[in-house]
């Protein structure tokens, strides 16, 4: 499948992981980029390499989307942006505990994050695109998203991406506008460990590389899915989460305290 042709994409988060596997791969294929990170380091090297190496026009903004002046600051910066054709809220982090234990702000944090900031930065880049009948909304949400075992805001606010981008490509319809909700389950990057996931509690075989998730990500906006869940594995914990056949089992596996203790001890 030929992959789509953007002028510029912002991504945020783009400082690690899948931000900056979408930002090496779109400069490979000549798309200018405003790259949107907290780590303001960070996105200047990875913007020099990239524009040494591709030719490309890239543009950094240091932004906590979890504050509300630096999420205006972004805000500002689409609406200025008339030729931004691709968004990719990419942004996010994981939890590290339990919800009724948490007391210092994670779960607003990842409400803001991951909720909150999507939908003001994709409504803030939509009316331009609209006036090209051309441009497309990632979401990168997570196979988190279909599970009750990884985390009550986490999942949550996946689920809201997923279900957002579902209901936002029917409202787009015959506009030339592409949503696409990205759900990769585990994937090599710095993400997992931040998160406290510990990777050698998991068998490698269900693990995917960035590029891969990426690579897959980019080529399936050429087509009509929204919901994009990379790799077979992941496919398949995916509709045994979802198909009504198994979703019961599922949820009264989730409810069994060996089990929820084998999910709780790959966590710090």
């Amino acid at each position: 499948m030929k992959r789509e042709g953007y002028e510029k994409a912002l991504i945020t988060g783009a400082s690690s992981g899948l931000g900056q596997e979408y930002a090496t791969q779109l400069a490979q294929t000549g798309t200018d980029l405003i790259l949107v990170a907290r780590r303001h380091e960070r996105l200047k090297a990875l913007a020099t390499g990239l524009s040494t190496s591709y030719g490309v026009k890239i543009e950094v903004l240091p932004a906590d989307l979890s504050q509300d002046e630096d999420l205006e600051k972004v805000v500002l910066k689409i609406r200025q942006t008339c030729n931004l054709d691709l968004l990719i809220n990419n942004a996010g982090f994981g939890g590290h505990g339990k919800f009724h234990l948490e007391d210092g702000g994670e779960a607003e944090r990842m409400i803001k994050v991951h909720v909150l900031a999507t939908t003001i930065l994709t409504r803030a880049a939509l009316p331009s695109m609209l006036v090209r009948h051309h441009g497309a909304i990632i979401n990168v949400a997570s196979v988190a998203a279909f599970s009750p075992l990884s985390g009550t805001m986490y999942s949550s606010t996946k689920a809201f991406e997923v279900m957002f981008s579902e209901n936002l490509q029917s409202e787009l319809y015959d506009t030339g506008l592409k949503v696409q909700a990205l759900c990769p389950g585990l994937t090599h990057t710095e993400f997992h460990q931040v998160a406290g996931i510990k990777a050698e509690a998991i068998p490698g075989m269900f693990w995917m590389k960035a590029e891969d998730v990426v690579k897959i990500s980019l080529r399936a906006l050429s087509g009509h899915k929204v919901i994009i869940v990379p790799g077979t594995k992941n496919k398949l914990m995916t509709f045994f989460l979802r198909c009504p056949w198994t979703f019961a089992l599922a949820h009264w596996a989730a409810r069994q305290k060996k089990i929820r203790h084998i999910a709780d001890s790959s966590l710090r």
